[in-house]
């Protein structure tokens, strides 16, 4: 993730003050969780590019980008933040003013520095599934153009839509406000209340606190990730391990006491607005309390043949489908191989989880369309326009900054693309995709980066739309894993890179870092970021033996790779077996389809309400994306050990990521409005940071030497609810099952 340092002067310059002054109504920001914490002053004076910026920056690049990269094959994924380094750059920073010559042009200075756009270069994916699951071979030369070329074509279509995206105040990218506040408590001087703390302090004290903390969950005691306490009441019945389990089965009743867990895959809950808060409890309750278990115990699509909760693929009696036998030596599906081995089926929760991604692709399209439509046209023409109205800060780096030429960003986009289709031409035979394969990839991301930009930025979460680019090429260009593989990286994934540039734009706009100066360090943060992630990843594949197969890994093991099975499986569910014999004529999921239309029709609905009764405001917030997309990070989940229980964290319902989040967006934010300005996004980096440096302890000091602790508190929610997997058809056998 890409992150900006600022270091704020205590007497801002004779043009902070003049824009501070000027400050009315008028000029109050469009959302008000913007307009208490996004300070309106800026000294342009200030240098930025300073030599102290770029040694901690590639620094704090090199260093995060290996431990991102380390952390993601975990059964637990971690992503260390731009908020850890911002605590080690603050003092290491100031030592350097100290120590350095020409001391009076660093002092007082600005340090920015890039990680990289994400908290893992998501092109390792194919990496992974090329190497450790087919079993194939894959030059590091090719390897590393897939990695690179996905980045920068990313960051081209970040410069093509940042006008929409960045500008306007409305596009508010909620979880950069986390970062705004640490800077503001890390850089401000602050003078204390009586009988109340700083920033600092306090950050400070949910920083020492939740570090002593997490070494209970980490290490100590980790059954309180997950204690699912409903299966003790009998232990030997498969529903009650099914109903209580946290990671495998419902989770009711379950408790989870983890900050790690909690916003590993759906990010801080402090950081979510609440009525994305509300619309994302609603369809993960719906999701997994009502849809699921209807599913599973009326048998649809034999469901009671498959655990109730997995995203794996199985064979028709139940037991794991071996796929790498339907593959011929051309890297292609075989298909006599096929029609002897018989179809490929899935969990009816799979199924249903890739319904919600037809759903919330239609659904985003159809809601961007008829609540932001009109918006983003006017600020589509309104680009052009020299006297149209700005947020302001917009204003202010608009008033003390040039801005970055559009041709910069059409280079790298255009040489990118070349390159591509280079690669698709030149190493055909490893990614098989075509040349015009790569085009329309880039057809898909330029339509889809301006939709979901506009759900990111102002719900906070995510909708998982990878699903159009897997079905597209799939049912164009079938049987070719690999060439599905990477159509979605060029398509989708280069799509979610344009998208974290772009909220990295808009955190530059926020603490008002010239954007010239944002695009070197960006592009050159991103290169760095690249080798070393090709570079350990390919190490790890090297030194960690049967990384991610966890037939040969020992039980206990944490290189499972959930986040990269997810990915394999769906290569091998769109591009080897192709979408037309899973949800196509041939398919058994054919009546999946019909999630299309529900996910077009829905928010039409709520559309067509809100203007019927516009008296009725809390209409217009039921969003549908996000209500379908709830549990879209579920399959990685359950690859990490998590079932209905969690939302995309190992940590039990009712769902404490959606317990969090509702009390501080609605509770906090409501009756101690001045606690949370100042406190709420603190105490968000602090846990962050705290929990991220104690892991990297335990395992420098513990895991790495395979130290670990072996008692009832230690226990898993396999062994405590070893049923919840189980099938419960009659006939089927699984291992540590009984048989019905």
């Amino acid at each position: 993730m890409a992150a900006t340092v600022k270091g704020s002067t205590v007497k801002p310059s004779t043009a902070a003050m003049e824009i501070e002054e000027g400050v009315d109504e008028l000029d109050r920001c469009a959302v008000e969780e913007v307009e208490l914490t996004v300070p309106k002053t800026d000294d342009p004076t200030l240098p930025v590019l300073t030599f102290r910026m770029w040694v901690l920056g590639l620094g704090a690049c090199i260093i995060l980008s290996f431990i991102n990269q380390f952390f993601w094959y975990r059964r637990m994924p971690l992503s260390i933040t731009g908020i850890s380094a911002q605590i080690a750059v603050v003092p290491l920073g100031h030592l350097m003013a100290r120590v350095l010559p020409n001391k009076k042009y660093l002092e007082g200075s600005r340090w920015e520095f890039n990680m990289n756009p994400a908290g893992t270069v998501y092109a390792t994916h194919i990496l992974s599934a090329i190497k450790l699951y087919y079993k194939r071979s894959l030059p590091f030369l090719q390897a590393f153009l897939i990695m690179i070329t996905t980045q920068f074509l990313g960051f081209g279509w970040a410069g093509l839509f940042r006008k929409h995206l960045v500008e306007p105040g409305e596009m508010w990218w909620p979880s950069n406000l986390v970062q705004v506040s640490l800077f503001s408590a890390l850089h401000e001087k602050e003078k204390k209340k009586k009988g109340g703390m700083t920033r600092i302090q306090f950050f400070l004290i949910v920083l020492v606190t939740s570090f002593a903390y997490y070494i209970l969950p980490g290490y100590l005691f980790t059954m309180i990730t997950s204690i699912s306490w409903v299966c003790w009441l009998s232990p030997n019945s498969v529903l009650v391990n099914q109903l209580g389990s946290g990671e495998q089965g419902l989770g009711i009743g379950a408790v989870g006491i983890d900050w790690a867990t909690i916003s590993s895959y759906l990010g801080s809950p402090l950081a979510s607005p609440i009525f994305a808060t509300i619309n994302v409890t609603v369809g993960f309750v719906v999701v997994v309390y009502v849809v699921t278990p209807i599913c599973y115990w009326l048998n649809l699509y034999n469901a009671k043949t498959y655990p109730i909760f997995s995203s794996g693929l199985f064979m028709g009696n139940g037991s794991s489908y071996d796929v790498l036998s339907i593959i011929d030596n051309k890297f292609h599906l075989d298909r006599d191989i096929y029609a002897k081995t018989g179809p490929i089926h899935m969990s009816t929760f799979f199924a249903v989880t890739y319904g919600l991604g037809f759903a919330t692709l239609s659904a985003t399209m159809v809601h961007v369309l008829v609540f932001h439509g009109s918006d983003l046209w006017k600020q589509t023409r309104g680009a052009f326009k020299t006297n149209k109205k700005m947020d302001i800060h917009t204003r202010i780096m608009k008033k003390n900054y040039k801005e970055v030429p559009m041709w910069w960003f059409l280079v790298i986009l255009v040489i990118n693309i070349a390159l591509i289709v280079f690669i698709s031409v030149y190493y055909n035979a490893t990614v098989q995709l075509p040349w015009w394969g790569v085009l329309l990839a880039c057809a898909i991301a330029v339509v889809f980066t301006p939709l979901i930009g506009v759900i990111v930025a102002t719900t906070n979460q995510a909708p998982g739309l990878n699903v159009i680019t897997e079905y597209v090429i799939g049912y164009i260009y079938p049987e070719r894993p690999v060439a599905n593989m990477c159509f979605k990286v060029y398509g989708y994934i280069s799509m979610t890179q344009a998208l974290t540039f772009i909220q990295d734009f808009k955190l530059g706009l926020y603490m008002k870092i010239p954007p010239r100066s944002m695009y070197m360090a960006q592009v050159l943060g991103t290169l760095v970021a690249v080798i070393v992630y090709t570079g350990t990843a390919w190490w790890l594949m090297a030194e960690i033996p049967h990384l991610c197969d966890k037939s040969l890994l020992p039980p206990d093991s944490e290189w499972t790779c959930p986040m990269d099975r997810v990915f394999f499986d769906a290569s091998v569910i769109w591009g080897l077996v192709g979408p037309s014999r899973m949800f196509g004529d041939l398919g058994e999921y054919s009546n999946i389809n019909w999630f299309f239309l529900l996910g077009a029709i829905a928010p039409f609905l709520v559309w067509l309400a809100s203007k019927a009764f516009p008296a009725q405001k809390w209409i217009s917030n039921i969003h549908f994306p996000v209500i379908l997309g709830a549990t879209a990070m579920m399959p990685p989940a359950i690859r990490a050990g998590s079932g209905g229980g969690t939302i995309g964290a190992t940590a039990p319902g009712p769902n404490p990521w959606c317990i969090v989040a509702f009390i501080f967006g609605h509770f906090v934010f409501k009756y101690k409005r001045e606690w949370w300005k100042k406190y709420n996004y603190v105490l968000s980096g602090g846990l962050d940071a705290g929990t991220a440096f104690m892991t990297i302890l335990i395992f420098l000091a513990l895991g790495r030497k395979g130290i670990g602790l072996v008692w009832w508190g230690n226990a898993d929610d396999s062994t405590n609810c070893s049923l919840a997997s189980c099938a419960t058809a009659k006939g089927v056998i699984m291992h540590g099952c009984p048989v019905y």
